[in-house]
C-alpha cells in the first residue's frame, strides 16, 4: 500500500525543486519558440515494412525492417532508450542503408508497443528482445546495438540467453548505458538532493499507477507543458550542443509515453544490475561509447563495463550528453558503422 502522507511531502519537495525551472521556462519562452516549430515525421514515413511480435505473455511488439541489404548481410537490430521509440534512431537507419538489415523495435510500453501488466522488470524486457530476434532474424548474423535502457535490455537477453552471442550474435554497441548503479546517479544535482529524487521517486510512481485522476492530471499537465518539456530535455538529454530538431524529437517521443508506463519502470532501473552478465559480451566485438557529458548514465558506468569486459573498444565523446545519437550522430554512425562492416567482412 503507497503511503500518501510520504508520497504528498515527496511531491512537495519535488515541487520545491523543480520552482526554479519552472521560473526558469517562463523567462526563456521565446528561446524555445524556435525548437516548438516544425513537424515530426515517424521513421515509418522513411519506408520499411511493420510487422507485430507476440510474446510468450502475450504482449504485441511494434518491429519495423528495413531490408535494404544484399543477401546474407548481417541484421542489425536497434533497442531504443527509457521514454523514447524505434523513432529514436533516425540517423543511424540511414548510415546503414546497403549495408545491412535493420530492425527497429518499440519497447513493450512504448511506441506503438503493448504495455503489458504492471511490474515490467528489465529482466522481461531482456526476453521480449529475444522474441524480436527468433522472429525477424531466425537465421544469419545479428548485431545488437542498446541506447541507455535499451543497452540494459541486451545486458538482460545476454543473462538470459547467454548462447546466443557468439554463435548468432556478432557483434554489440552499448551506448550511453549501464550495467547498474543507477540509483547512484547525482543526475547533475548536489548530492543531498539527488538522494532525495531517487528516495521519493519510486513512490511517486506507485502514487501516479494507484491513482487513476492523479496520474490523468499529471499526464495533461505534462503534454501541456510544451516549453518546461524542451528545457529540461535540453538539460538532461545533451551535453555542449543540442541540437533542435534533436530536442524536439526527443521531447515529442517522451510526452508521447504514458506517465503510467515512466512510473511503472522506474523501480526496475533504479535496481537494473547486469555485472554478472557482462563476461557474455566478451564473445561478441564490443564497442561501448558515451558522452562525457551525460548526466544520466555518466562515463564512469562505460568504465565500469570496460572493467568487464577489457576486450571491448571504448569511445568517449568530449562534451557529449545522454543523446549521443542525435548529438555526435556522425561520430555514433562512424563506428557504428565499423562495426557492422567488421561483421560482414568475417
Amino acid at each position: 500500500m503507497v503511503d500518501m502522507g510520504r508520497t504528498a511531502k515527496g511531491l512537495t519537495a519535488l515541487g520545491i525543486l523543480t520552482a526554479g525551472v519552472v521560473v526558469g521556462a517562463v523567462a526563456e519562452r521565446l528561446a524555445t519558440r524556435r525548437l516548438r516549430e516544425g513537424e515530426f515525421v515517424g521513421i515509418e514515413a522513411a519506408g520499411g515494412h511493420s510487422v507485430e511480435v507476440v510474446t510468450d505473455d502475450g504482449v504485441s511488439l511494434h518491429v519495423v525492417i528495413h531490408d535494404e541489404a544484399p543477401p546474407g548481410a548481417p541484421t542489425v537490430i536497434f533497442s531504443h532508450g527509457y521514454a523514447l521509440s524505434l523513432d529514436s534512431w533516425p540517423g543511424q537507419r540511414e548510415s546503414l542503408r546497403g549495408l545491412a538489415r535493420v530492425v527497429l523495435w518499440d519497447q513493450r510500453g512504448h511506441g506503438a508497443s503493448q504495455r503489458g501488466t504492471p511490474g515490467t522488470t528489465i529482466d522481461r524486457l531482456g526476453v521480449d528482445l529475444g522474441h524480436v530476434i527468433d522472429a525477424v532474424a531466425p537465421t544469419g548474423d545479428v548485431v545488437l546495438v542498446g541506447h541507455s535502457m535499451g543497452g540494459m535490455t541486451i545486458m538482460a537477453l545476454a543473462d538470459h540467453a547467454p548462447n546466443l552471442f557468439g554463435p548468432r550474435v556478432k557483434a554489440v554497441a552499448l551506448l550511453a548505458t549501464s550495467a547498474g548503479g543507477i540509483a547512484d546517479i547525482d543526475l547533475g544535482l548536489p548530492r543531498p538532493v539527488a538522494r532525495l529524487a531517487h528516495r521519493i521517486a519510486p513512490s511517486i510512481g506507485a502514487a501516479l499507477e494507484s491513482q487513476g485522476p492523479v496520474s490523468a492530471l499529471v499526464e495533461r499537465a505534462r503534454r501541456s507543458s510544451t516549453d518546461l518539456g524542451l528545457l529540461v530535455t535540453r538539460a538532461y538529454a545533451f551535453g555542449a550542443t543540442a541540437p533542435p530538431d534533436g530536442t524536439r524529437l526527443v521531447s515529442h517521443l517522451i510526452a508521447g509515453t504514458p506517465v503510467d508506463v515512466l512510473a511503472d519502470l522506474l523501480p526496475a532501473l533504479q535496481g537494473h544490475d547486469k555485472v554478472r552478465a557482462l563476461h557474455v559480451l566478451e564473445r561478441c566485438d564490443l564497442l561501448i561509447m558515451v558522452g562525457d557529458a551525460d548526466l544520466l548514465t555518466p562515463v564512469g558506468h562505460s568504465f565500469e563495463i570496460v572493467r568487464h569486459t577489457p576486450s571491448a573498444e571504448l569511445v568517449i565523446l568530449p562534451g557529449v550528453g545522454h543523446m549521443l545519437t542525435l548529438e555526435a550522430l556522425e561520430e555514433v554512425n562512424r563506428h557504428v558503422r565499423a562495426l557492422v562492416e567488421r561483421v560482414v567482412h568475417r
